[in-house]
């Protein structure tokens, strides 16, 4: 994660971007913690939609066994049947009622599956991650939005994130499976919005 950091910082530099608001959604959230704490004076405000503070470390409460098992492989990338057997399971909120929803009757997301070493790795990185020792000196004005329906990331998780940060206000989304960003764009864009603009 330190490392996916410094390349976010030399981007902002690339592109002559002292300072920034960062949204992070799911790992992205893990991401965009890392970044608030390497590089506090680029980050203005912080979102984290969907995340925690050690998603599947120390310093998370994971989701259910069954979930986190059919996580374990990518195949829900490879397959869009099989995607839409389990997408209410793993993703919860709308994908409950209708998966294809959120592929929005695409089947992009299936054109480039990960590959398995990449998927493998991305799980281990998750594992060892947390953010516990450093939470508490982010500076940062933070927004913690979380869905009260999210099997991979239950909302306990961002409880733990607004009670460690300094400076968060935590949302809880009704009904909002992990994926609430895309059931419910207007509304979670108003929200984002408001957060930034004040």
């Amino acid at each position: 994660m330190p490392g996916i950091a410094r390349t976010i910082e030399h981007l902002l530099d690339a592109l002559d971007l002292p300072r920034v608001d960062v949204l992070g959604v799911s790992l992205g959230g893990v991401i965009a913690q890392q970044l608030a704490h390497q590089a506090p004076d680029r980050v203005r405000r912080l979102v984290l939609a969907a995340t925690g503070a050690g998603v599947y470390g120390l310093g998370g409460i994971p989701g259910s066994p069954r979930v986190l098992l059919e996580m374990a492989t990518p195949r829900r990338y490879r397959s869009p049947d099989h995607y839409r057997r389990v997408a209410g399971r793993i993703y919860g909120g709308g994908a409950r009622q209708d998966p294809d929803a959120l592929l929005h009757h695409s089947v992009a997301r299936f054109t480039k599956p990960p590959t398995m070493a990449g998927y493998v790795g991305l799980l281990y990185a998750l594992a060892l991650w947390t953010g516990l020792p450093w939470l508490r000196r982010l500076p940062q004005p933070t927004l913690i939005i979380s869905g009260d329906d999210d099997p991979i990331v239950p909302p306990v998780n961002g409880r733990i994130l607004a009670r460690l940060t300094p400076d968060a206000r935590l949302h809880i989304v009704p009904g909002g499976g992990h994926l609430f960003i895309l059931e419910r764009p207007s509304e979670i864009a108003d929200l984002i919005t408001d957060f930034l603009r004040n």
